[in-house]
């Protein structure tokens, strides 16, 4: 009785960590996500009031979050895995590259969406917010301002909050697309991802900033179609 009193307790000890661990990277499942994101991208930039044109057209990179669940953020392990796609080129100036696995973090997030499937975009619009992705885990409203982006074509992209603001979110859930705050959350590269579907030296840093990787035919949709509507990086 007393032993099984001490393993009980360890047992909730070791809960916490179990739930702060994210799931273990599964290639089919990545490339899968790849595919969704894609299909994400396709269908918000076919409806009238999506993301304003030049807001696109200075956007350095885009990160989609497909189909992220209230289920899946938990006590100590919030948790969404999407994929962030560049513009190539020493100044972001090239065209769309491979896209790298990225994750999404924070309990504010599982509050925001509600017990719906939604889909995230977050539009990274300098230089430095998309340098700093590269690195390492950015908190975003402390490491890089945030701000829940404008939509339809006609709004306007110049007030003083989307001029400072280094990356746009937005979101998309039960088929209603609006910009959404996602300040307090973290962005950080998810390279167990990236080595399952690159190869095993395979970084976010050296997918996006280096040309020998290609997008695997999952991920094409996604770069094809963010080539087509922004195919030029507009100061």
């Amino acid at each position: 009785m007393q032993l099984s009193k001490y393993l009980a307790a360890g047992l909730l000890l070791m809960a916490p960590a179990t739930f702060a661990s994210p799931p273990p990277a599964d290639k089919a499942k990545d490339v899968e996500r790849m595919g969704d994101a894609g299909t994400v991208i396709d269908e918000i930039l076919n409806i009238p009031d999506d993301i304003p044109q030049d807001l696109l057209d200075k956007a350095r990179c885009v990160i989609v979050l497909p189909s992220v669940l209230k289920a899946a953020f938990v006590v100590g392990g919030s948790y969404g895995r999407g994929v962030m796609v560049c513009r190539t080129g020493p100044d972001f100036k090239g065209p769309w590259g491979a896209p790298a696995m990225y994750a999404l973090e924070g309990g504010s997030i599982g509050l925001q969406i509600g017990g719906q499937a939604t889909d995230f975009v977050i539009l990274v619009m300098n230089d430095r917010g998309a340098s700093s992705l590269l690195k390492s885990k950015v908190k975003l409203g402390a490491d890089a301002a945030v701000a829940a982006g404008p939509k339809g074509r006609d709004a306007s992209a110049n007030t003083d909050a989307y001029m400072r603001a280094e990356m746009l979110s937005y979101s998309r859930s039960r088929g209603i697309f609006a910009g959404i705050s996602l300040e307090g959350s973290t962005l950080r590269p998810d390279n167990d991802g990236n080595r399952d579907v690159y190869g095993q030296n395979a970084t976010a840093a050296s997918i996006i900033t280096e040309s020998k990787y290609e997008a695997p035919p999952e991920g094409r949709k996604l770069v094809s179609r963010l080539q087509k509507a922004s195919p030029t990086l507009k100061p």
